[in-house]
């Protein structure tokens, strides 16, 4: 699992017991999980399909900086599947976890599912390709 983004709770991401709202993070997964399939894809034609199972396993409190982990579980014709861990960037202690989230590439016009031309083992190269132009050695 890559860890790509984070974010900073902050006062208006609060719920009632002043904990991050758990519809806040699921917005922010969506969001994430949506670049996450962009970049995967190299293609901004994508809808959200499904989203899975969602766990919600610690709070994350004000302040507090939460990272998000993908991965691609999945890749069919017209979709990819992936994972999004939420976990606070100190403490390692996994917030949120939702599984399965589907995004289907769409016709920008017709809006019906169209091929992406893409396999995993594309992915995987591609990804391993991108960490190598970073030279982070």
């Amino acid at each position: 699992m890559r860890f790509l983004s984070r974010r900073l709770v902050m006062p208006n991401d609060l719920n009632y017991a002043y904990s991050l709202f758990g519809g806040r993070a699921l917005q922010w997964i969506d969001e994430e999980a949506a670049i996450y399939a962009i970049c995967q894809l190299e293609s901004n034609c994508l809808v959200t399909k499904h989203i899975g199972e969602i766990s919600f396993e610690a709070p994350a409190m004000q302040g507090d900086v939460v990272e998000f982990g993908l991965e691609t579980k999945e890749v069919g014709r017209t979709s990819i599947t992936v994972s999004c861990l939420v976990r606070n960037k100190v403490t390692k202690k996994t917030i949120c976890f939702a599984d399965d989230i589907v995004f289907v590439k769409v016709d920008p016009k017709s809006r019906k599912a169209v091929a992406h031309g893409k396999t995993k083992e594309m992915l995987v190269k591609q990804t391993i390709d991108e960490v190598k132009s970073l030279n982070l050695s």
